[in-house]
């Protein structure tokens, strides 16, 4: 690393740089929207339109490129910890957008197929795994109200993306909607992540969260700043702990994967309008954002386990939720259900890593842990593609579903935070 060019901030600011860095890490998480499901399912009912295609396919497809992309992450982590956030986020945001550009040419399954591995790899996995782990390097104490204000960017995205999709396929063609998300890439996210970014507070001669001595105490916080224990890969590996989280990041992404995907489809089977769909997509980010807030500062004080297991609970009442989500009415309350949900589950799933194994190698534990979500999120969708070929509705598919998040409340209260043995 070229320590000359890493002393000094980009710019000077009154405030602890790290708010910068998490100004930046949102918009990354807002660029990963035309990568994450819910802007992809705007698209889903065109392809099958204009080719011909059965949903079965799209889906098959969607998991198994997704699937692949998953395996990847564990790369990238690995890469993140050798190379630094900013060299990646520079060479990922470059390719994203070429991905978006590949997209924009489809015309038979197999371009389908790598148009859907290169965007779930570089915008669902890559552009959420590096700021998941850039920011965490800035803080320790305020940890949970850095990452819950870096989810505001996540928020928009899902909040404003559908919306803007559905219009843009609708006015000019889901071809020209994905030229346009290649050109924000390139020309608006790119620059500015490259040029604010730095990997850590010791590059530019600072401490995390903004300390100028390490004995230093936040004058705000009634507890000294704690030490945090740093872990391998290999050493976490070794924990109980480890794998039972790992289970309960698969199960969020697998449910709410499967559900995004389809939300539309599903609605549909239920009464409710397309729009009405992406309406409740955009209301879930509305509500999840004040939630992601107070889920953030929460973090802070209450052991991340037991949040974990709330996450489940909300996530088993707004699955069941779903069968009585047959008007307007009931689709809004579902949407605010889905939400709050939400709210806490960007940033529990985010904040657990490096509260019980460290930041130091935190790029490959997250990288894994990406991984284990994208595989979830893999397959998401094809069940619920299948159980609508298959039965003409999603009845049993949902009823299926709710086994997970009741082990993911058992698994979460298991997972006690490991200590190291010296």
């Amino acid at each position: 690393m070229n320590q000359a060019q890493n002393r000094s901030a980009p710019i000077q600011s009154p405030f602890y740089y790290g708010w910068i860095v998490v100004a930046v890490a949102s918009l990354s998480v807002f660029f990963s929207g035309p990568g994450q499901t819910y802007s992809v399912s705007v698209f889903i009912d065109a392809y099958i339109r204009d080719f011909g295609w059965s949903r079965s396919q799209v889906s098959s497809l969607y998991s198994i490129a997704t699937l692949l992309s998953g395996i990847c992450m564990f790369f990238v982590g690995r890469f993140i910890d050798k190379l630094g956030q900013r060299k990646l986020l520079l060479v990922i945001g470059i390719a994203f957008a070429l991905a978006c550009l590949l997209n924009s040419y489809v015309t038979n399954m197999m371009m389908l197929f790598f148009g859907f591995f290169f965007i779930r790899l570089f915008g669902q996995g890559s552009l959420t795994l590096i700021p998941n782990t850039l920011v965490p390097q800035w803080f320790i104490t305020h940890r949970g109200k850095a990452l819950s204000y870096m989810a505001i960017g996540g928020f928009a995205s899902s909040a404003a993306i559908p919306p803007i999709n559905a219009w843009l396929v609708t006015q000019y063609g889901w071809s020209f909607t994905w030229k346009v998300w290649a050109i924000l890439l390139l020309l608006v996210f790119t620059p500015i992540a490259y040029y604010f970014v730095r990997n850590k507070p010791e590059d530019i001669g600072l401490l995390p969260d903004g300390r100028k001595q390490k004995s230093q105490i936040d004058q705000d916080e009634d507890d000294e700043i704690p030490e945090e224990e740093n872990w391998t890969l290999q050493e976490a590996m070794k924990t109980k702990a480890f794998w039972l989280i790992l289970f309960c990041v698969s199960i969020p992404a697998l449910v709410n994967t499967g559900l995004t995907f389809h939300l539309i489809s599903i609605f549909k089977w239920n009464g409710l309008s397309t729009g009405m769909a992406a309406l409740v997509l955009s209301l879930m980010a509305i509500i999840g954002f004040p939630i992601t807030l107070i889920a953030g500062r929460l973090l802070d004080r209450v052991q991340v386990r037991y949040v974990l297991a709330g996450i489940f609970i909300g996530e088993i009442v707004f699955v069941l939720f779903l069968f009585l989500t047959k008007s307007v009415l009931t689709a809004i309350l579902f949407g605010i259900l889905w939400g709050i949900s939400g709210g806490f589950e960007r940033i529990a799933l985010t904040y657990v890593w490096p509260s019980y194994y460290g930041r130091t190698y935190l790029g490959s534990i997250k990288g894994l842990a990406t991984t284990i979500m994208v595989l979830g999120s893999a397959f998401g969708p094809l069940p619920f593609g299948f159980a609508y070929d298959t039965f003409g509705g999603y009845t049993e598919i949902l009823l299926l579903t709710l086994i997970f998040p009741i082990l993911g409340v058992i698994a979460s209260l298991l997972a006690k935070k490991p200590e190291k043995i010296l």
